[in-house]
């Protein structure tokens, strides 16, 4: 495996910014988490509650019957699945519900992207550490629904920075092992366009964190432009913060990012194989 994670996206919503509605139906939302293993996906990262600016709550009830039955049908397949699926393609649930998480983990999941970073809901941690889960803990400025109301910071990398040590301590003090903790800037939530440009330009000093960086930047409305042509601005925003140190890459357009990442990371190894991958 190259040293990098893909993580793609699997919307479970009707109301997410760039694919809402397209899987809200279980079997699609398989099909599409098994098509984007196909095309390089090493995580599947599955959300029942859309996070885009302005966004309204959903029941933990809803959020269940969302998300539940694909964590169940995609570990089936990918469980019985001979060849390079099963070993690559763990499953993510993205919520800040100690109760979905907890269902999810039941189902088949092994990480908890919580966008909160465990402060959402008090018994998260909990769940986390007695599941023995991965988790990445992500910065947002307020919620989803409040978050781009005029975010100000005085040095949002380092207030950021110092967000992200203090909430990966939590996390260890409350059981979680912390070789299974990712960090997220929390690209676009909370932040302007001139914010999310200095935690790229400046991540290897989250790096210095000594824990993975998770990048989110796909199709997010930064790039300029609408979400169906950020795909050139998601590329250079991945293959920038790779070069930087991160090494995961939250995407819904696996095969392109994938190519792009294989390619730099030849570059920056000086390593490249007939197949296109670094070795």
């Amino acid at each position: 495996m190259p040293g990098y994670r893909l993580m793609g996206i699997v919307n479970v919503t009707p109301d997410s910014f760039s694919d809402g509605g397209l899987f809200l139906e279980a079997g699609a939302a398989v099909a599409h988490g098994l098509d984007l293993v196909e095309q390089g996906a090493h995580v599947l990262d599955i959300g029942g509650e859309s996070t885009r600016p302005g966004a309204q709550p959903v029941a933990v009830g809803e959020e269940l019957r969302r998300v539940v039955p694909v964590i169940e049908g995609l570990a089936g397949a990918i469980g019985s699945t001979p060849g390079p699926i099963g070993p690559l393609a763990q499953i993510s649930v993205d919520t800040s519900k100690a109760a979905v998480a907890r269902a999810a983990l039941d189902a088949g999941a092994s990480l908890v992207n919580d966008v909160t970073a465990l402060r959402g809901d008090p018994e998260m941690a909990g769940v986390v550490a007695a599941g023995g889960a991965d988790c990445c803990l992500m910065h947002m400025l307020g919620s989803p629904r409040t978050m781009q109301r005029d975010p100000r910071y005085e040095d949002v990398v380092d207030e950021v920075k110092s967000f992200l040590q203090e909430r990966l301590a939590f996390a260890v003090r409350e059981g979680i092992e912390e070789r299974r903790v990712l960090l997220d800037p929390g690209i676009g939530f909370g932040k302007t366009v001139d914010h999310n440009l200095a935690l790229l330009r400046r991540l290897d000093e989250l790096v210095a964190l000594g824990r993975p960086i998770v990048i989110g930047t796909s199709r997010k409305s930064f790039l300029g432009g609408d979400a169906a042509g950020r795909l050139p601005g998601t590329i250079a925003t991945n293959v920038m913060a790779f070069e930087r140190g991160a090494s995961v890459f939250r995407v819904h357009d696996v095969a392109p990012v994938a190519g792009a990442l294989a390619v730099a990371a030849a570059t920056l190894s000086g390593k490249w194989t007939s197949t296109g991958t670094t070795s």
